[in-house]
């Protein structure tokens, strides 16, 4: 497979992050506007959109509508332990799931990428874009990147199809748990067309690091689910 090089919205996400953790811009401080950062940074007000959305799905920036874009508060956040794939969670309730590939390809991870899988310089990773759906009903979307040399002897339905699955079945690999974070926002337009939603719509969005057993993560997923199609139960 073709190795991507670095889109130019994750070279821009990579450089904002730095400023932000070299104190550029503080907890809470508003950034430049999308305008002048794309005139900062030379590209369309396209390219950097896609770049400060990331970072917002990330949970690294924040949108305040009619306020702007800010660097995000630290929330309060809920550990839970085990990792569950979307596909074992639809049949335990009794529906049919299926899922609509919009991207997928192998690239260098963004800073977030390597920070989350503890990836050494020169790994690559396959990034893919997915649509989910429950009875035909699309309930998320998510952006899942996953180390390039855990995936590479799998074919892309093994991967899209059921991932979870694949690794324990035809990988031999025993999952372990996760670390996830669940965070309220609205619905862009780009997620609102996805998911049949209005755009500003209620979203809940999961940030989630999985690991095997032997404690090394495989799996950095960005998803956002209708708020009034899906909900997150917790049990201590």
């Amino acid at each position: 497979m073709k190795i991507m090089e670095a889109p130019v919205y994750i070279q821009i996400h990579n450089q904002i992050k730095k400023e932000i953790e070299a104190g550029k811009w503080q907890i809470g401080d508003r950034i430049p506007s999308e305008r002048d950062l794309a005139v900062t940074f030379n590209v369309s007000r396209m390219t950097l959109r896609q770049a400060i959305q990331t970072l917002v799905d990330e949970g690294i920036l924040e949108r305040r509508i009619g306020a702007g874009t800010f660097v995000a508060n630290q929330k309060v956040q809920e550990r839970v332990s085990g990792v569950t794939s979307f596909t074992d969670i639809m049949i335990a309730q009794g529906k049919r799931p299926s899922s609509k590939t919009i991207s997928y390809h192998v690239a260098k991870p963004s800073l977030s990428e390597s920070e989350k899988l503890k990836l050494k310089d020169g790994d690559q990773v396959l990034r893919m874009e997915r649509i989910r759906f429950a009875d035909d009903v699309p309930i998320s979307f998510e952006v899942a990147t996953v180390p390039y040399d855990l995936v590479k002897d799998f074919s892309k339905s093994e991967v899209t199809k059921s991932f979870y699955h694949t690794l324990e079945k035809k990988g031999g690999y025993v999952l372990g748990g996760a670390q996830q974070t669940v965070s309220a926002m609205t619905a862009s337009e780009r997620i609102a067309e996805y998911l049949a939603i209005k755009r500003g719509d209620a979203i809940l969005r999961l940030r989630q690091t999985s690991f095997l057993q032997d404690g090394k993560p495989f799996e950095y997923v960005r998803t956002q689910y209708v708020g009034e199609r899906f909900e997150f139960y917790l049990e201590r």
